[in-house]
């Protein structure tokens, strides 16, 4: 499997140096203990703190052998303050620490380097004193550039879905998108296009596509799993007017998914991946604010993540809208768990 292009064959960009641009260092992981040799290792004996030394010796040492696989960063995203925003159930800026919880006992069969870049934090505020999700955004964005820009395949952990501003700023920053047709991949039962006064976790892709504009491009967004009687008639409009291409969940099966992003991925050089993890069934996926009547069944979602996986296009990744408050026995944590082992399997 071939990735994408390595920073130093696209030119310099913002650098990654210690310390670490995140807010919160990242904490010990903990797991079952089977052994210490290779074919025992799970999750938490395999990951490591991210330094900027040890990422470039990883970065360094990529081989035929691994498939050319850029060593994974994973780096959290702790805010509610979009979902406040937005009159959501907050309760998302704990999703880094469950997810991390959910990854670390899970057997290890990935074939490049992981570390951990610990967390970007936003303040959670109130309607008369907002909290600075819009400076959490571009420092989270600008951590995401200088690791992509170091050699990394990155996957933020959110974090209401205002996490996905601050990839795209990450991601247009970096030198890896110079020059390349990126696409924003949106698994979401939401389009996520609300026209606000202010930022919050319903507007990042118009966000996203005021900016392509101001740029003179146009926004290459495509969504599988939306919901009709979740998104207004407005909603369907802008989409319609952006040129949003959409799957609906009532239609989409593994075939019909997979279909649906080979077109998308077609015309793409490198593609970011974005999951709403409220795009699954309530049942399957209880813990995030919105709970999902339909929802597109968990192996579609998995046969999609799988697939862009394999198509070497894939630059960044995050996950989004995990809510420990309403979680049931881990059961959502657990599914962002195997969500981002498949990412970067």
């Amino acid at each position: 499997m071939s990735e994408v292009s390595t920073p130093a064959e696209v030119g310099a960009g913002p650098e990654l140096s210690d310390p670490a641009l995140a807010d919160v260092l990242p904490q010990a992981w903990s797991g079952r203990h089977d052994g210490d040799t290779p074919e025992h290792r799970r999750w938490w004996q395999a990951v490591r703190p991210l330094s900027a030394a040890a990422l470039a010796e990883a970065a360094a040492a990529r081989t035929t052998a691994d498939g050319g696989a850029r060593p994974g960063v994973l780096l959290g995203f702790r805010s509610d303050e979009g979902v406040r925003r937005n009159k959501g159930r907050v309760g998302a800026a704990e999703a880094p620490t469950a997810v991390r919880a959910a990854l670390g006992p899970l057997a290890f069969h990935l074939e490049r380097a992981v570390f951990d870049a610990g967390d970007v934090v936003v303040a959670l505020g109130t309607e008369s004193e907002p909290g600075d999700l819009e400076g959490g955004q571009e420092r989270c964005g600008a951590l995401v550039a200088a690791l992509l820009n170091a050699g990394a395949l990155t996957v933020t952990l959110g974090g209401g879905h205002e996490t996905a501003f601050a990839s795209y700023l990450g991601v247009v920053d970096s030198a890896r998108a110079a020059g390349a047709r990126v696409g924003v991949l949106n698994l979401d039962a939401h389009f996520d296009l609300r026209d606000e006064e202010r930022a919050s976790s319903g507007t990042p892709f118009l966000q996203m596509a005021r900016a392509e504009a101001a740029e003179g491009r146009s926004l290459e967004y495509a969504v599988v799993g939306i919901s009709r009687p979740n998104n207004t008639l407005a909603l369907f409009h802008r989409a319609d007017e952006l040129g949003v291409r959409y799957l609906l969940d009532e239609y989409a099966t593994r075939e019909t998914a997979e279909a649906f992003v080979e077109d998308f991925l077609a015309e793409l050089d490198a593609v970011y991946l974005t999951i709403d993890l409220d795009v699954l069934p309530a049942a399957v996926a209880p813990g995030v604010s919105a709970p999902a009547a339909l929802g597109v069944p968990l192996e579609v979602i998995v046969a999609v993540v799988r697939r862009i996986a394999a198509s070497g296009k894939l630059l960044h990744a995050d996950i989004a809208e995990l809510n420990p408050t309403y979680d049931v026995d881990s059961r959502t944590a657990r599914i962002a768990a195997r969500l981002v082992d498949t990412i970067l399997g």
